[in-house]
């Protein structure tokens, strides 16, 4: 069967590897990579309508921010090449970059998991409130129907418009929103460069796009 045309990132690493087992791992330990197996990758599908030039760099980007990659990218570790043959060891400026890549992950990643468990804090607070003012209630309709006839006061809800960005507010940390695909996604700016933006989304992968594809959001 002819093999389909591959769409997102998730596939193409999944068919990475399957066509360089030693290089792409997902079982096991994983190796830094080759400096410029990009370029290897792009001139292997060079006359392929598989897999785009683009999806290709995201894919590659996903695999080496993984924290399981981060953290093999050691000092003195072999970096290899598709074939899965080592080649330069791993220099400290490279090993210091990625621990501090790692570390500031972790570190996003531990503030996301305690915001949502404040948030279900606050739901699950919210809710006994709730049932605990109906039960109020109940038990004073007896005593006192006017509680019960005074009108609820109506709050107006804050809207939000997204407005693009400009280069002087483009910073690390930043919350963004950021068009991959039809929908715009929740992304934080990781690292701003001459040819493009790094961004990293909620759900952990992190996309190079330019300043027009970013968004903020501000009080309407």
């Amino acid at each position: 069967m002819e093999q389909q045309k591959l769409t997102n990132t998730k596939d193409t690493l999944t068919f990475l590897s399957e066509k360089f087992p030693k290089c792409f791992i997902v079982d096991g330990d994983v190796k830094p990579l080759k400096i410029g197996i990009f370029k290897d990758l792009a001139a292997t599908f060079e006359d392929s309508e598989l897999v785009s030039k683009r999806l290709l760099r995201m894919s590659l980007r996903h695999y080496t921010s993984s924290w399981k990659y981060l953290a093999a990218v050691k000092k003195g570790n072999a970096r290899i090449n598709l074939e899965g043959e080592p080649g330069d060891l791993v220099e400290t400026e490279h090993a210091e970059h990625a621990a501090e890549q790692l570390k500031e992950s972790k570190k996003r990643a531990a503030e996301k998991r305690e915001k949502e468990k404040l948030e279900k804090r606050k739901t699950k607070s919210s809710r006994f409130k709730h049932v605990k003012g109906d039960s109020n209630r109940s038990h004073s309709g007896s005593r006192d129907t006017s509680a019960s006839k005074t009108p609820a006061v109506k709050t107006k809800n804050t809207k939000h418009i997204a407005v693009k960005i400009e280069e002087k507010d483009l910073k690390p940390g930043l919350s963004v929103s950021v068009k991959v695909g039809r929908q715009p996604m929740p992304a934080v700016i990781t690292e701003v460069a001459k040819d493009g933006i790094l961004v990293q989304l909620n759900s952990g992968m992190s996309v190079k796009v330019q300043q027009d594809k970013l968004r903020i959001l501000v009080k309407d």
